[in-house]
């Protein structure tokens, strides 16, 4: 019974070191996207008007 217990503990140990780095990338791939949202609405320089 006891090494049940440690087993299935082990095992969500696992499970969870691995949904950190899952987490994490997509953490980091929602700021890229963004930071590239930013930029994509910043407005753009306009050429001078002909008189």
């Amino acid at each position: 019974m006891i090494a049940r217990i440690v087993l299935i503990a082990g095992l969500l140990g696992l499970g969870m070191a691995a949904c950190e780095n899952t987490v994490r990338g997509v953490g980091q791939d929602t700021q890229k996207a963004g930071e590239n949202i930013e930029q994509s609405v910043q407005p753009k320089p306009q050429p001078p008007m002909m008189p």
